[in-house]
């Protein structure tokens, strides 16, 4: 069944940037390894691309061909809507056009009424315009700027065109094609959940996509979320077609990402996740019922596996007994077993220009910045951006003045580049636009950024006197401890209230600003460790890790540990944060890496049931605990914070099985001189 429609370009604007001007601003902004904001050259080239966007594009319609069939090598049929150019007539461009590929689990029809809100003429572009130029929802300063973030990332980050179709992409010559992945929506198949075979259908598609008639060899990959992880994915197989890949807020190791952080079950997000994908995929194909063209094959599938991995999840929940634990359950997080295998990327084997875009309390926080690391290709064809947003608030504020551009602009920008050769300037991008907590946008020569030196920041139980209530008051600083103490801590639901709880939920807690943007509610059933002011701005880029030396009167236990920015008012924020379930402590050395004076940058746990080390009641221990990569400064005035929690519900909890092994009993934090507890912290200056 096919669709044309046919719809009216934008009023032209006018281009403002001459190429001195350009030239100029490029020297300038790419001589310093940061600037204070993005650079001069990188704003100008944004303008230059937002023009291109938002402007009139060379065809005025775009033609759908739905549920197009598309046979994978092993029988199992994939359904894909394709999205190409139409002239005023409303008949399809047959001028070979890239394609552009998009894949989902959450159902493409949900997609086309995403695309069709964003294509509504004369409503949607005038109010992203008016929205982004007036920064209208901007309510820093308020109680509810949560909220505006929310509305910007909805409305006006460009995002709701990165997820789904982009109309002004097609229309400016190309094909895009959004596909079911196999077992869900109408796609035939059984969920791999970003496995093996469902990568392998990628490539695959990519292949079909670069043979028909009505496109180039040029494929790209696009996607926010799981199709972001599904883009990348694809591009790391030998066999793909793909040329380039835009993924935002994707993750390259799942597992230690956001399904089992630190050990933990993720109970505010998977349990909702895998509930909505096992539901969206039992809607049926409606047209085909009308027209008595059931896909019969569908159903079977879906009987065969009607509600795949949430059972698992529900063994996981209900068995008590540590002995007895199934093996699908153990399986999933273990390295060594097929699962965590197949899901785990590689993204060293990308050979396709990639740009990433994540968030510094994004679901994949974890391993964004790594994916562009790993990838062996230039800076002109690989960029990171990372900004202040949640899962469900990427792209807040871009558009806005000191901001970089939209999403879709990005997008655009970047497969105008490497799928159709435009000039345009990407490769000329900053390697890493980072959003610098604390602070404001910038523009650095990568991540982490240049001049940063690794120390220690020790634990002591000396008191701060900066806090409110907390279970514990100590003081964190270069000097070891000099006495012995104790800080007994007890697991509390404080953290329901927590900007780890708006983590580990995509953002929905985010809104409460009294929660995602003060820690203070939170920390009173957190021992904390509080340093001195600093006297000039401090930057902190890099991975962090905390040596721990702690107590149990269980066999298990848990540790969730955010590092804060304590502002001269009291306002405690989290720019990042670390767990690690007791039992689960041994290091993965070749996984993990080390500063120049042998300290952990980055623990990676070795997160297996079969191997787990209970712990001995009253006898000290030490954990390595590993912290999301982040960027901040401190500005004049501000603290550094420490603050360590019990428990981390509901981002993560223990699994009802080492929850009965850690009875739930209080923990305790050993100060002690001859075994120090220590921050490894990245900083461009020494801290007080």
């Amino acid at each position: 069944m096919a669709t044309n429609r046919t719809r009216r370009g934008h009023a032209r604007r006018s281009l403002c940037a001459a190429a001195i001007l350009t030239a100029l601003a490029l020297v300038a902004g790419l001589a310093a390894p940061v600037s204070a904001a993005p650079s001069p050259a990188d704003t100008v080239l944004g303008a230059r691309w937002t023009h291109t966007e938002d402007g009139p594009q060379r065809h005025p319609g775009v033609h759908v061909d739905w549920d197009v069939p598309i046979r994978m090598s092993d029988g199992v049929v994939l359904k894909a809507n394709v999205y190409r150019p139409a002239d005023r007539a409303g008949h399809v461009v047959t001028t070979p056009v890239p394609a552009v590929i998009n894949m989902t689990p959450y159902t493409k029809l949900l997609y086309a009424l995403l695309e069709a809100a964003t294509a509504i003429p004369g409503l949607y572009d005038p109010i992203v315009s008016v929205m982004n130029r007036f920064d209208l929802f901007d309510l820093t300063g308020t109680p509810f700027s949560g909220v505006g973030d929310q509305i910007k990332a909805f409305l006006s980050s460009g995002s709701a065109r990165t997820v789904s179709v982009d109309p002004q992409l097609v229309k400016s010559g190309y094909a895009e094609i959004v596909v079911d992945v196999r077992g869900t929506g109408f796609s035939q198949g059984v969920w791999n959940a970003a496995g093996p075979r469902e990568q392998q259908d990628v490539a695959e598609i990519s292949r079909w996509a670069a043979r028909q008639t009505w496109a180039t060899d040029k494929v790209g990959v696009a996607g926010l979320s799981y199709g972001g992880i599904n883009a990348l994915q694809g591009a790391e197989q030998p066999d793909s077609a793909i040329s380039s890949v835009f993924a935002v807020v994707p993750g390259s190791d799942i597992v230690a990402d956001t399904l089992a952080p630190g050990g933990g079950f993720n109970a505010g997000f998977i349990p909702f996740w895998l509930a909505g994908i096992n539901t969206l995929k039992w809607l049926p194909d409606l047209a085909s019922i009308a027209t008595g063209d059931f896909d019969w094959q569908w159903l079977a599938d879906r009987v065969s596996s009607p509600i795949t991995l949430f059972d698992t999840m529900l063994r996981a929940l209900f068995t008590l007994d540590v002995d007895h634990i199934p093996p699908d359950v153990s399986d999933l997080i273990d390295p060594t077993q097929a699962f965590r295998q197949g899901v785990t990327g590689h993204p060293e084997r990308i050979d396709a220009p990639t740009f990433v875009v994540g968030g510094w309390h994004d679901l994949f926080t974890n391993s964004e910045p790594d994916i562009i690391d790993a990838i062996p290709l230039p800076s002109t064809q690989k960029k990171l951006m990372m900004g202040d947003w949640y899962h469900s608030t990427v792209g807040s504020g871009n558009g806005t003045r000191g901001a970089p551009p939209r999403l879709d602009v990005l997008q655009r920008a970047w497969f105008d580049k490497w799928l159709k050769g435009i000039d345009n300037g990407i490769d000329r991008y900053s390697p890493a636009t980072l959003f610098q907590q604390g602070g404001a946008w910038t523009s650095t020569a990568g991540y982490p950024r240049p001049g940063m030196t690794y120390t220690r920041q020790y634990l002591t139980g000396d008191a701060s006197r900066t806090t409110g209530v907390v279970a514990f008051d100590g003081s964190v600083g270069p000097t070891p401890p000099r006495t012995r103490a104790t800080a007994v801590v007890s697991p509390g639901l404080s953290t329901v209230c927590s900007r780890d709880s708006a983590q580990g939920t995509a953002g929905v807690p985010g809104v409460i600003d009294g929660c995602a943007k003060d820690s203070r509610i939170a920390e009173v059933a957190a021992a904390t460790f509080t340093g001195a002011r600093v006297s000039h701005a401090t930057a902190v880029s890099g991975p962090v890790s905390l040596h721990l030396n702690t107590m149990f009167a269980a066999t298990d236990g848990y540790w969730s540990a955010t590092l804060n920015d304590v502002a001269p008012d009291g306002r405690s924020t989290v720019v990042t944060s670390g767990q690690l379930t007791a039992s689960l402590r041994t290091i993965d050395d070749a996984r993990s890496t080390r500063s120049a004076n042998g300290d952990y940058t980055r623990p990676v746990p070795f997160v297996s049931l079969q191997t787990r080390q209970p712990t001995v009641p009253g006898h000290a221990v030490t954990m390595d605990i590993g912290f999301n990569p982040t960027d901040f400064v401190l500005q004049p005035g501000h603290r550094l914070r420490v603050a360590l929690y019990a428990s981390n519900f509901p981002k993560a909890i223990m699994i009802p099985a080492l929850l009965v092994q850690s009875q739930l009993r209080p923990q305790r934090i050993v100060i002690d001189p001859r075994a120090p507890s220590y921050l490894n912290l990245p900083t461009s200056q020494p801290l007080p």
